[in-house]
């Protein structure tokens, strides 16, 4: 299968980095991948984090032959008044001091996703572009799957593994993309023009750092922005939204598709978008395909396909990519049955969004909940899901407002709070909560909060729960 381009988006040809002068604010790993592709093409560069001293030995040897394209500074006050241009990466939030001056000062703020696009080749492949509030990375790997499934030489990229820029630089030869972007990434990549694009979903999450929900869905619109097709969820009211006006849209819903969209009939994926001019049906794959549990990742699948489909990948391919899809660690995990009871990890349901949809997915529930919340309410989510909750144990710095929520709206559910916040904390919980599960109960970790209250990460708590899960007494274990 010959591998696809960029329909209708012309290539504006090379940008010029020799000699301007590039300001990259944070050096984790999109920002020394950044740094080294700044490097190649001529760019004199400014590195500024707030760890001084962060750049490795490995980096500062690699550009040695070249001296003074490269020199770290503590992070300054302000925007140098010598620089063309600031990449910021993720962590670095637009009230941040020196964007602020730079945005004063009139100088261009990009995010490392903008430099890949600008530094692609013209031949380069086509990007497929997925965001939204929850649901990316499974939909990224659906997608990848799929295209792989059809013979096309694609990676899952962007926000997930690879850096875009190491991609679009390096000597693999790719046919597509599968692009997961943030809206921290899109919010600083305005020339992005994807073959196809969606916006998943949108919920109140990181508004710390875009200041209100409709900044942070804007940001996410800039996925849609200029892409050939919108790849449109008709059953989230922000996503509608967003695409309005676009003059390419798809739609996807969980309900029977009109034509032009893609959605569910008896059990299968129907696609009425993309088979033929008469919008005729044609049969994607079985619901049952779809790897993992709840309405929420059969739209994710629906997602995968119409973006797969812009790109004229065989049905048989979509179903194919589905079936051999293994979803990532951490969402929606089965860690372990014991004594009837199921234990799963989903700790990547870092908000109420993505916890509402893992809790939807399972009919008895004792919910391991609380981590930051940062500021999200709670309110919507338990008037939700109350009706499947055994038991429900918090934990973390904002349990509290969580069990404010349930006694407000879920007065007859037990809730046990865990106040402790040692490295024994989880092992607690977890006792509590098997203590309360039943035979065909499932104890589930979807925090509906992020977890750097307690942890490293949420792959850090997820690692908790499972090393818990394996401790409970031997009493409890079949």
């Amino acid at each position: 299968m010959t591998g696809p381009r960029n329909v209708g988006q012309p290539h504006p040809g090379p940008v010029p980095w020799t000699g301007r002068r590039v300001l990259v604010l944070g050096a984790g790993v999109s920002g020394l991948a950044a740094i080294r592709a700044l490097s190649r093409v001529g760019a004199l560069i400014t590195v500024a984090d707030e760890r001084a001293g962060v750049l490795p030995h490995d980096l500062l040897e690699d550009l040695s032959a070249d001296p003074g394209r490269v020199h770290e500074i503590e992070m300054p006050a302000e925007v140098p008044v010598d620089v063309d241009v600031v990449l910021a990466t993720p962590g670095i939030a637009p009230q941040h001091r020196v964007l602020v001056s730079a945005r004063a000062a009139g100088k261009q703020i990009i995010a490392e996703p903008e430099l890949a696009w600008q530094l692609r080749s013209p031949d380069g492949p086509a990007w497929l572009v997925v965001t939204g509030t929850n649901g990316k990375t499974t939909t990224v790997g659906m997608l990848a799957s799929m295209l792989r499934s059809a013979g096309l030489a694609s990676i899952a990229t962007g926000n997930i593994g690879l850096p875009l820029v190491d991609v679009v630089t390096g000597p693999v030869h790719y046919d597509v993309l599968a692009v997961e972007l943030s809206s921290f990434q899109l919010d600083r990549s305005p020339s992005i023009r994807a073959q196809a694009a969606t916006v998943l979903n949108v919920a109140p999450d990181h508004l710390d750092w875009h200041g209100s929900l409709r900044a942070y869905a804007e940001a996410k619109r800039v996925a849609f922005d200029h892409a050939a097709i919108a790849v449109v969820n008709r059953d989230d009211e922000w996503s509608s939204r967003l695409a309005h006006g676009h003059p390419h849209p798809v739609g996807f819903t969980l309900g029977a598709p009109p034509q032009g969209a893609l959605g569910i009939a008896d059990g299968v994926l129907i696609d009425r978008a993309f088979g033929g001019g008469g919008g005729e049906a044609t049969e994607l794959a079985l619901v049952s395909d779809v790897p993992m549990p709840g309405d929420h990742n059969v739209a994710n699948a629906l997602a995968a396909a119409g973006l797969a489909r812009s790109v004229e990948v065989p049905a048989e391919a979509v179903a194919r990519g589905l079936r051999s899809y293994r979803p990532g660690p951490h969402r929606n995990t089965v860690i372990a049955i014991k004594d009837g009871v199921t234990y799963v990890d989903d700790s990547k349901a870092t908000n109420p969004h993505a916890a509402r949809a893992s809790l939807s997915a399972y009919a008895d529930v004792v919910w391991i909940a609380g981590g930051l919340l940062k500021g999200a309410d709670v309110d919507d989510l338990v008037v939700a899901v109350r009706d499947r909750l055994r038991a429900v144990v918090l934990l973390g710095a904002d349990r509290a407002v969580i069990g404010q929520a349930l006694a407000r709206h879920a007065p007859e559910v037990p809730v046990m709070d865990v106040s402790s916040n040692d490295d024994g904390a989880m092992i607690e919980v977890v006792r509590a909560a098997a203590a309360t599960a039943r035979p065909g109960s499932t104890v589930l970790l979807a925090p509906a909060a992020a977890s750097m209250d307690m942890f490293l990460n949420y792959t850090a708590r997820a690692e908790a729960f499972a090393q818990a899960v394996a401790q409970l007494p031997r009493e409890q274990a079949t």
